[in-house]
Order: structure tokens, then sequence, then C-alpha cells
């Protein structure tokens, strides 16, 4: 598995090729093609190896083209590192992440942190059905999540960006809340818990829409 693991990192690392995105504010941010790889500034050596490993699911410089990973590119540095904290202490579980953060410092969690969170938000051209999306927006409304990731869903500091999130990543997350897989917001999962799955469902499609 380690060997499988490091091979394919090897193999990443060594398809080295100049990448840049470029998107009019009105239209879809490029999606990078298989092999892409961005040229690290000099201050992320430290961790070359591992942001390339991180491009592997959430594509080059964070933007996602997998539904199922997350977009990282533009999302909030000291979340970001929280969370590589988390999944290095077990408080967020992933058989992914784990291994991958184990043998990290703190210094290099926030090196990556840092990577990702310089780089611009994406927008992925998502949209939803209109008819679950209102039902998305209602529900929203009644969890008050404004109070927390603000009325644009950007968040701040300490609270993801929601708006423009990969839809089956916001749905599958919010169901771990619910469903008490993901354990490292016990607020968050009692407040999924008095949500219907339909409604959940509605909120990721509304948030992915916004």
């Amino acid at each position: 598995m380690k060997t499988v693991y490091l091979l394919r990192i090897l193999m990443i690392a060594v398809a080295c090729a100049a990448w840049s995105v470029s998107a009019r504010a009105d239209e879809p941010a490029r999606v990078p093609e298989a092999g892409d790889q961005p040229i690290l500034p000099e201050e992320y050596a430290a961790v070359a190896t591992e942001l390339f490993g991180c491009f592997e699911c959430h594509g080059v410089s964070g933007v996602s083209a997998d539904p199922e990973f997350p977009i990282l590119s533009g999302q909030h540095f000291y979340y970001l590192y929280v969370q590589l904290k988390d999944f290095k202490a077990g408080r967020r579980a992933s058989e992914i992440m784990q291994p991958m953060v184990e043998a990290l410092s703190k210094d290099q969690m926030k090196l990556i942190a840092q990577y990702f969170s310089e780089q611009e938000w994406p927008r992925t051209g998502f949209k939803g059905d209109p008819a679950i999306t209102a039902k998305g927006e209602t529900a929203t409304g009644a969890g008050q999540c404004v109070q927390c990731h603000r009325g644009g869903f950007d968040g701040d500091s300490r609270v993801p960006r929601l708006a423009g999130q990969q839809r089956e990543y916001l749905f599958r997350t919010l169901m771990d809340f619910k469903n008490k897989v993901r354990m490292n917001s016990p607020s968050k999962s009692s407040l999924m818990d008095s949500f219907e799955e339909a409604d959940i469902d509605a909120m990721a499609e509304y948030l992915a829409d916004f």
C-alpha cells in the first residue's frame, strides 16, 4: 500500500509543467488536465512532495475537478490548517488524509494551508435545480447558517467558505456531521441531526449554486 502510494507521488512529482488558470468573472475556471502541475514558489519547496500529492485528489492548486473532493483553492488559511491538524490527531477521520499528514510538522501544515489559501477561489459553473435550491435556502435559513458562515456563505478565518463549493462534497460532509462520522464540530453535528436527509441535500444544492 505504502509502496503504491509513494510510486504515485513520484510519478506526479516528476511530471512538472507550467500551470496557469485564467477565467473571466462570468465564466468557470478552466479545469486543469491530467499531468498539469504548477511551478511552486521557492518558499514551498519544503512541502513540494506533499503538495503534489494534494493535487492528485484536489486538483492543480486546489481546484478540484472531482465533485467528491473539496475545492481548497482560496479557502481560509486558519480553517485549512486546523483541518490538517484534526486529520493528524484523528479528530477528523479519513483513510486518505490521515496517512498523508501523519508525518507533517505544524510548520509544514501551515505552509500547505498558506499555499492553498493564497490561490483564487474558482467558479465551478454549477447550476442547481431552482425548486431544490429554494428548499435549500429555506433550510439554511432555518439553521441560521449565516451566523457563522456569514451572509455570502464565504466564511472567515475559522469558518470555511461554503458558497460555490463542490455539491457532492457538501452533501457528504453535512451527512457525515448528521451521522456522527465527522466529529470535529459537535455543534454542527447537533444542527444537522435536526434536518432530514432531503433538506441536507437541498442545502448542498443551494450552497453549491450560491
